[in-house]
Order: C-alpha cells, then structure tokens, then sequence
C-alpha cells in the first residue's frame, strides 16, 4: 500500500506529458461515509498543479439557471489532469429524488442523460471511475457521534444530517437505482467497503493505478538531442 500513491503521483506525471488521456474520479457516499478522508489519503500525494477536486454541493442561483448537467461537464478534467468530485451529478437522481425537489418523470430521465454526458467524456478520452463508499448505518451513528464528541470535530457535524439519516431506507434504493442503471462498462461503478479506511484506500488505490497502467502511456519524444546539448 505504501508504494500505491508515489505510484500514482508517477503516472498522473505521465499523464501530464503525454497529454492524451483525462481521469474523472466520482465518490459519493452516504453522510460520513468517508469522502473527504479519501481524497486526502488516497491523492494527497498526486501534484495538486496535476489534479483537481470539486465539491458538488446545492447549486448556486446561476447553475439552476443552466441545465442540471452543466456545472458537472463545465469541471470535467482536460487532457492530462485527474478530476476528483465529491459528489456529483448523482445527487440529481439521489437527494432530487429522495426529497421530492423534482417530478417523478424528469428524475427518472436522468439516468440516460447521465449516461450520454458520460459516454461522450469517455469517447472523447476521459476515464471514468465510480466509487461508492459503502458504510452501514450502525457505522454512520459512530461517526456522527465521534463528530459530537470531539470538540475539533464539531464543525464537520451539521443537525440536518440527522434528518438525511431518518431517509437512510429511501437513500439505499436510490442508490440501488444508480448503481444498477449507471455502471456501464467504459464508466462503471465500483461498490467499496468502506468502514476500514486503509482496506479502502487499498481498493481504490490499486483499481487507479491498474487504470492509469492500462493507459500504456509514454513520455513524448524530444525534438532535440540531450547529447548534444552541453550547459555551461
């Protein structure tokens, strides 16, 4: 495991240079399931000038003025560049559809829209990997308290997590949906156990180096002769 994110930091450098191929990350998670942990432990390491992260939380008054998928595929990663977003726009079929902020019939055509917006990244060079960090809700108990016992914690903790928690039953069947309707095979979903941090860091480490491996790509060649070349 310690060899898995200078691994990573390489091939994202890799990456960079040849220029050819975008890595989207989507993590999504019920509350505490571990997100931001994650992102620090397995790309703390990459570049940040490399990689990017970006929180998908309600939207702004300017991206309800845009089509739901616009402030998703406006952050999409250029050539060379690992995205990371915590959240996504599953939370247009998850909370939109949990909490009733659309009509059944436009949540329900979500789902192919998603899946063209993400075949049209990949076709165009940009690798998809989903993961969903499974925690039990035993587990997210543990974790809401642990944020109420530690006054460091405090500020991670917000009271309308509870109410999300009291629609956990409606959240798991969302989830279900996404996972059965949106894992397609150039964009697909992974389910990772996710109450053991380093088991998780492991999955999720391993399946991004075994991606970016699956690249097979190469530094570009110079347009000169390093021989040649003396500096005085």
């Amino acid at each position: 495991m310690n060899k898995l994110p200078g691994q990573l930091d390489e091939l994202q450098e890799l990456m960079y240079a040849e220029g050819k191929h975008a890595v989207l990350v989507v993590l999504q998670a019920m509350d505490a399931g571990g997100k931001d942990s994650t992102i620090r432990s397995v790309f703390g390491r990459i570049n940040p000038q490399g990689c990017r992260v970006w929180n998908f939380k309600a939207p702004s008054a300017r991206e309800l003025s845009h089509d739901y998928l616009w402030r998703v595929h406006h952050r999409a990663p250029g050539r060379g560049y690992i995205g990371v977003f915590n959240r996504s726009h599953y939370e247009d079929v998850l909370i939109v559809r949990v909490k009733n902020l659309v009509e059944e019939k436009r949540w329900k055509r979500r789902y192919e829209h998603i899946n063209n917006l993400e075949k049209l990244l990949t076709d165009e060079g940009t690798v998809i990997r989903k993961f969903y960090l499974h925690i039990s809700k035993d587990y997210q108990k543990k974790r809401f308290q642990r944020r109420l016992d530690r006054p460091d914690k405090h500020w991670k903790f917000n009271p309308a997590d509870l109410k999300e928690r009291a629609h956990w039953s409606d959240y798991r069947r969302a989830y279900e949906a996404v996972l059965e309707r949106c894992s397609t095979e150039a964009a697909p979903w992974y389910v990772i156990p996710a109450e053991k941090r380093w088991y998780r860091n492991l999955l999720i480490s391993t399946i991004m180096v075994e991606t970016l491996e699956s690249l097979k790509m190469e530094y570009p060649k110079p347009d000169f002769d390093a021989s040649t070349i003396s500096i005085d």
